[in-house]
């Protein structure tokens, strides 16, 4: 029997090893560190949990909800608590509650009048034709005006990307607006005859889809693939070097300081771009693989807070709070986690999740961890009316956090097809290719093991997995 490689045990390489191997694929799962889930870690101490990277997963396609259901994870899923689905953006040094209606829209306090003109206009202005690719910013200027982009979109998206709207493509970070304009010429309209294609596809848009964790937080996922995966999964194995062969691939391989060889019909790196650049892979036709060293990943710090419930004066009875770039404050945003799911925090204490970084001010997150609870804190008392000493406090560093669709990121997406197209057999997939949010990954996994088998059968049977010294 044929088999795969995969490099990278992040969510990606996970659901694609899972599906492959229930498929009847042999796989082997290379992980350079001593862990599988990548960004997802949640850990749980003094009566608190933490989650270190996303806190939910969108339920955005039927392949997200398929693969909670053949993980036998169903019966751990946990969906948010109802009253907690309100969404904060600061403007004026507070949170307001984002409206859910169009009436709600006319009636907030977060838009000023000319806002609110501007939205109205959205729907004649003309779509553009010139196929020019524009920045988030560009965009949203156009067709909803400077204090639309200040107020909300900016704030959008420093909580999803931790980006730029200024650098991010619209056709590559948000594919669907640009899709909603070339369609229907308008976002509005977009919004309201796009609505019954997502649900004959079965889709639904990431600002309405269902949100859920798990019991045991997000790493119930990852570390559930991997006891189903067993033995396929190597840890602390680094692949150094890949090599095509008549027969597929010969990969170098480094695990615990010993050096050996393994053979497989075909790889997919499900890795990251950074990582991707360094890796040495020989083919029949040079391959020029050190240009994704230039997709940028920008450093983020996860700050993880715990305090009584009476020394925060905010409800934070909903999803959480963004922070736009001109309100001034330091962290990118806040998650109210133990809102969302019951035992994140001990009774009659909150747990608040904020990140600091990013793009808006990279050289913030590598503080040192005090001087990270420091700056939280102070925005979260302008922002919540916080007081007192937190009663935990745990923080992660992401040097390289989530890479970034900037204007141009097409050039990327067109090389990868490429050399997919000149080394038969090596396959990309992940959150460098098909978008960043976790449900994104799910599904560029399922897309990946499904085109991976297709070209396994067409492939002559001739091949075992089979490890000898390097």
């Amino acid at each position: 029997m044929k088999s795969v490689a995969i490099i990278g045990a992040g969510i990606t390489g996970l659901t694609t090893a899972f599906y492959l191997k229930r498929s009847g694929v042999p796989v082997t799962l290379y992980e350079a560190s001593d862990r599988v889930g990548g960004a997802i870690q949640s850990i749980r101490a003094e009566g608190y949990m933490a989650e270190f990277g996303p806190n939910t997963i969108l339920e955005t396609s039927p392949k997200v909800t398929q693969l909670v259901i053949d993980a036998g994870l169903a019966s751990r899923r946990m969906d948010p608590d109802p009253k907690a689905s309100a969404r904060y953006v600061v403007r004026y040094n507070r949170p307001i509650e984002m409206p859910g209606s169009p009436l709600g829209f006319f009636t907030t306090q977060l838009f000023t009048a000319r806002a609110k003109l501007a939205v109205l206009r959205e729907p004649f202005v003309p779509p553009r034709r010139d196929g020019k690719e524009e920045s988030v910013a560009e965009f949203v200027v156009r067709r909803l005006g400077q204090e639309f982009l200040d107020h909300a979109i900016d704030a959008l998206v420093g909580g999803v990307y931790a980006g730029d709207p200024y650098k991010l493509s619209v056709p590559h970070a948000f594919p669907k607006l640009g899709q909603l304009e070339a369609r229907y010429g308008s976002l509005i309209k977009g919004q309201i005859f796009g609505a019954r294609e997502r649900t004959r596809r079965g889709e639904i848009a990431k600002d309405r889809a269902p949100k859920f964790s798990f019991d045991t937080g997000l790493q119930a996922l990852p570390d559930t693939l991997r006891e189903r995966l067993g033995e396929a999964v190597r840890l602390n194995t680094t692949v150094t070097r890949l090599t095509q062969t008549p027969e597929g691939w010969t990969l170098d391989v480094r695990e615990r300081g010993q050096q050996s060889r393994a053979e497989h019909s075909s790889v997919i790196y499900a890795g990251t771009a950074f990582n991707l650049a360094d890796m040495e892979v020989q083919t029949s036709m040079p391959l020029r693989l050190s240009t994704f060293a230039e997709i940028r990943y920008p450093p983020v710090a996860s700050v993880v807070l715990g305090f009584r419930r009476e020394d925060v004066a905010h409800p934070c009875n909903g999803f959480g709070m963004l922070i736009p770039r001109v309100e001034g404050f330091k962290i990118l945003g806040t998650i109210f986690s133990s809102s969302l799911f019951p035992n994140r925090a001990p009774a009659g204490h909150l747990t608040l999740t904020s990140y600091v970084g990013g793009e808006r001010y990279p050289d913030l997150a590598s503080l040192p961890h005090e001087k990270l609870f420091a700056l939280t804190c102070e925005d979260l008392r302008v922002l919540l009316g916080v007081k007192g000493k937190p009663t935990f406090q745990h923080c992660v560093f992401y040097p390289r956090a989530i890479p970034q669709y900037n204007v141009g990121y097409g050039r990327y997406r067109e090389q990868m097809t490429d050399i997919e197209g000149k080394a038969p057999g090596l396959f990309f997939a992940g959150h460098y290719r098909d978008g960043i949010s976790l449900s994104d990954t799910i599904v560029s996994a399922c897309k990946v093991a499904d085109r991976v088998g297709e070209f396994l059968k067409s492939q002559p049977l001739h091949l075992h997995e089979d490890r000898v010294p390097a």
